[in-house]
């Protein structure tokens, strides 16, 4: 398996998702993991992957903005998320285990570490798309104000799909994380039949505890929770506090909003100085906000794939608002989840929650029934190993 971080501790979705499908597929399969690292300092989590893999090897990944990495995407086709992932000691690495052993498939999370699998190969590939990664820097370009930068940043999307496309005709066989990337990739690629998919899941066990609180009703509490390196988190936030927020507090004055999540920028931190929002950075353990939280509300506009989010507070007991994109791959029914796009209706259907408490128990039970028959790991897990054997020619 190739991961383009280090699946542990559990800080992101990526992170999340490939720790929790290691955890469970070392029960039938010998899984060797080659992950990137961004410094030295991670190696001490490797005991902890070293429990479920037969073994482990990390690979330093240039800093972002590595003078390399800005060349490369300059001067040769590779867009600037692919530099960055580009490593010759992989490869080799790569090369050398395959040689090795007798490997019956590779697993690759996300395209963009795919260019370092040595060429030609015979073992089987499947690539797994977290996301469909040029919507997402599209959707930046069109939104960001830096006017001056905007061909530039075009062309390198441009050059995003173009490999991205490349690579998943490129796999033996790919998964995807719901149903519209699978529409999306099937589309763009005629003929692209070998695709399945392969939801994210959640540790309901990690959460059942949080479910067994009591929800406060007289003062309620708005939560968002997110990693901000995540370009969709960020805008979510903003858009949130700005938009949305407003129109909640002007009904609900004793209402307060909590804005969660590692690595805040600056421009979410100023988000403090808006009446009743606070901003927390580096939780330990998500579950002792989500204890205090009346609802989740997550105004997602932009980032495909499922929301580790929405699942987490689905297992929690807690109601969820949010937007269509917001439960893109959870297959939610009636009633579970109130989903809304404008500003005004997701600000009325969360003041909706926060003052019926009929409801806001409705839907937390129903969400919650959702995510422990469908979402969480071993069943997930079980969907990938089916996938792993009829790949593997097992």
């Amino acid at each position: 398996m190739l991961t383009p971080y280090l699946p542990f501790p559990l800080y992101s979705g990526g992170q999340i998702r490939s720790y929790n499908l290691i955890k469970n597929l070392s029960k039938k399969h010998q899984i060797t993991l080659f992950s990137f690292i961004r410094s030295a300092a991670e190696k001490k989590h490797l005991k902890e992957l070293e429990k479920y893999c037969y073994k482990v090897k990390v690979f330093k990944r240039r800093q972002a903005w590595d003078p390399r990495n800005i060349l490369l995407a300059a001067l040769t086709p590779y867009p600037f998320l692919v530099s960055i992932y580009l490593s010759k000691r992989l490869r080799q690495a790569i090369q050398a285990e395959l040689s090795s052993a007798d490997y019956d498939l590779i697993h690759a999370e996300t395209f963009y570490v795919m260019p370092n699998l040595p060429q030609p190969i015979n073992t089987p590939t499947l690539l797994v798309e977290q996301t469909i990664e040029y919507l997402v820097y599209q959707h930046f370009v069109q939104t960001t104000k830096l006017f001056f930068l905007k061909p530039l940043l075009y062309f390198d999307v441009f050059k995003i799909k173009l490999w991205e496309k490349y690579f998943w005709r490129k796999a033996t066989h790919l998964a995807a994380m719901s149903d519209s990337d699978q529409r999306i990739m099937q589309s763009e690629i005629k003929g692209l039949t070998a695709i399945d998919v392969v939801a994210n899941g959640v540790d309901v066990d990690h959460f059942a505890s949080v479910a067994q609180k009591k929800r406060s009703f007289s003062s309620p509490q708005i939560l968002f929770v997110g990693n901000f390196k995540w370009l969709p988190n960020k805008d979510a936030a903003v858009f949130l506090s700005e938009k949305i927020w407003p129109l909640i507090h002007a009904r609900l004055p004793q209402a307060r909003l909590t804005i969660v999540g590692r690595n805040p920028t600056p421009s979410i931190f100023k988000l403090n100085h808006l009446p009743g929002v606070t901003v927390i950075d580096n939780v330990v353990d998500i579950r002792d906000v989500l204890s205090q939280a009346s609802v989740l509300l997550a105004p997602i506009r932009n980032g495909r794939g499922t929301k580790y989010k929405v699942l987490e507070a689905m297992a929690s007991g807690i109601p969820v608002v949010t937007t269509k994109l917001g439960i893109e791959g959870i297959q939610v029914g009636k009633g579970a989840v109130q989903v809304a796009e404008s500003p005004l209706v997701l600000a009325q259907k969360t003041i909706a929650v926060l003052t019926h408490k009929k409801l806001a128990q409705s839907m937390a039970i129903k969400a919650r029934k959702i995510v422990y028959s469908q979402y969480n790991w071993q069943v997930i897990s079980a969907r990938l190993d089916k996938i792993y054997q009829n790949l593997g020619g097992a």
